[in-house]
Protein backbone atom coordinates (compact mmCIF):
# COMPACT_ATOMS: atom_id res chain seq x y z
CA UNK A 1 0.00 0.00 0.00
CA UNK A 2 1.68 3.35 -0.79
CA UNK A 3 1.86 5.95 1.24
CA UNK A 4 0.07 9.25 0.16
CA UNK A 5 0.91 11.17 2.54
CA UNK A 6 2.94 12.07 6.01
CA UNK A 7 1.98 14.43 8.88
CA UNK A 8 3.66 14.20 11.97
CA UNK A 9 3.54 11.06 13.44
CA UNK A 10 0.63 9.98 10.91
CA UNK A 11 0.87 8.32 7.98
CA UNK A 12 -1.87 8.27 5.09
CA UNK A 13 -1.73 5.06 2.92
CA UNK A 14 -4.23 4.51 -0.18
CA UNK A 15 -4.54 0.10 -1.01
CA UNK A 16 -4.87 -0.54 -4.34
CA UNK A 17 -7.12 -3.51 -3.26
CA UNK A 18 -10.42 -2.35 -1.88
CA UNK A 19 -13.49 -3.93 -2.14
CA UNK A 20 -16.35 -2.36 -5.03
CA UNK A 21 -18.77 -1.86 -2.02
CA UNK A 22 -16.58 0.52 -0.65
CA UNK A 23 -16.76 4.48 -0.17
CA UNK A 24 -13.53 6.40 -1.52
CA UNK A 25 -11.30 5.84 1.66
CA UNK A 26 -8.01 6.49 3.57
CA UNK A 27 -6.03 4.40 5.98
CA UNK A 28 -4.33 6.23 8.52
CA UNK A 29 -1.34 4.75 10.01
CA UNK A 30 0.34 5.59 13.48
CA UNK A 31 4.04 3.62 13.43
CA UNK A 32 2.96 -0.12 12.15
CA UNK A 33 -0.63 -0.01 13.04
CA UNK A 34 -3.45 1.02 10.67
CA UNK A 35 -5.72 2.43 13.39
CA UNK A 36 -8.76 3.79 11.52
CA UNK A 37 -9.91 4.83 7.71
CA UNK A 38 -11.41 8.48 6.92
CA UNK A 39 -14.35 8.32 4.33
CA UNK A 40 -13.02 10.64 1.37
CA UNK A 41 -16.35 12.44 0.26
CA UNK A 42 -17.63 13.18 4.28
CA UNK A 43 -14.51 13.34 6.05
CA UNK A 44 -15.99 11.17 8.52
CA UNK A 45 -14.16 8.26 10.53
CA UNK A 46 -15.10 4.62 9.59
CA UNK A 47 -13.77 3.79 13.04
CA UNK A 48 -13.30 5.50 15.78
CA UNK A 49 -9.25 6.90 15.72
CA UNK A 50 -7.21 6.54 18.81
CA UNK A 51 -8.30 8.20 21.86
CA UNK A 52 -6.70 11.81 21.79
CA UNK A 53 -6.46 12.02 18.08
CA UNK A 54 -9.67 12.69 16.60
CA UNK A 55 -8.63 16.31 15.82
CA UNK A 56 -4.96 15.85 14.81
CA UNK A 57 -5.87 13.14 12.70
CA UNK A 58 -8.35 15.45 10.66
CA UNK A 59 -5.71 18.65 10.53
CA UNK A 60 -3.29 16.41 8.75
CA UNK A 61 -5.56 14.66 6.77
CA UNK A 62 -7.10 18.05 5.65
CA UNK A 63 -3.83 19.16 4.69
CA UNK A 64 -3.88 16.80 2.24
CA UNK A 65 -7.00 16.02 1.16
CA UNK A 66 -6.74 17.25 -2.41
CA UNK A 67 -3.33 14.80 -2.88
CA UNK A 68 -5.01 11.54 -1.16
CA UNK A 69 -8.23 11.93 -3.54
CA UNK A 70 -6.00 12.35 -6.67
CA UNK A 71 -3.90 9.16 -5.79
CA UNK A 72 -7.23 7.27 -4.58
CA UNK A 73 -8.96 8.12 -7.93
CA UNK A 74 -6.25 7.81 -10.54
CA UNK A 75 -5.62 3.83 -8.60
CA UNK A 76 -9.35 2.98 -8.44
CA UNK A 77 -10.45 5.14 -11.71
CA UNK A 78 -13.82 6.09 -10.03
Amino acid sequence: MPTVAREGQFQFVVNPRENDFEPPHVHVWVGNEDVCRIELNSEKFMEEPPPGDYRSILAAYRKHADTIRKVWDNIHRR
